[in-house]
């Protein structure tokens, strides 16, 4: 399980991303990732020196977070809209929080949304073990599964996704 209070005490802004805002990246030579453009498309793509690589969705707010001020983001906090994430094995996992969802990972690619109350996540490939933010109610997701996580208590519930909803919400990541 993840622990929220690990998470809380060592959390260390890295930056605050709004993707779709011209100079939303005017911090972009942080250590450890570069914004790049996507050929002549608005799309931005952020590539670590870890190897991770975020793809946001234009609108999409979130905040990279240097946990272990080792240089390299090691976790996003999700506000508003979907990022796709592509993670190789990295020693310390990656995680995105969102006000509903924590979505773990030692190596993967997967989309997390937030909106309205709730927050989805997908698994393209690898697995993704995504808690409450208490840590509660637990599920891993594998490659073609989704999550839908509210604000309640319930237990959250795996469900392979209809290609018409994956393939909805890459879209929307360029994928």
């Amino acid at each position: 399980m993840i622990s929220t209070a690990r998470f809380m005490g060592a959390a260390v802004l890295s930056w605050i991303c709004v993707a779709g805002v011209t100079g939303a990246f005017a911090q972009s030579g942080k250590p450890g990732c570069v914004l790049t453009q996507v050929g002549g498309t608005s799309r931005q793509i952020l590539k670590c020196n870890n190897g991770l690589t975020i793809t946001p969705e234009r609108g999409a707010q979130y905040t990279l977070l240097d946990r272990n001020r080792d240089g390299n983001v090691d976790a996003a906090r999700l506000q508003r809209k979907a990022i796709l994430l592509d993670a190789p094995k990295l020693p310390s996992g990656f995680e995105v929080i969102t006000p509903q969802a924590i979505a773990a990972v030692r190596g993967t690619k997967w989309a997390v949304d937030t909106s309205a109350g709730t927050t989805a996540v997908f698994v393209v490939r690898g697995a993704v073990q995504v808690t409450r933010p208490d840590g509660n109610n637990g599920v891993v997701l594998k490659p073609g599964e989704g999550v839908d996580v509210d604000t309640g208590r319930g237990p959250l519930i795996v469900k392979r996704w209809p290609a018409a909803r994956a393939s909805a919400l890459l879209a929307r990541l360029g994928q």
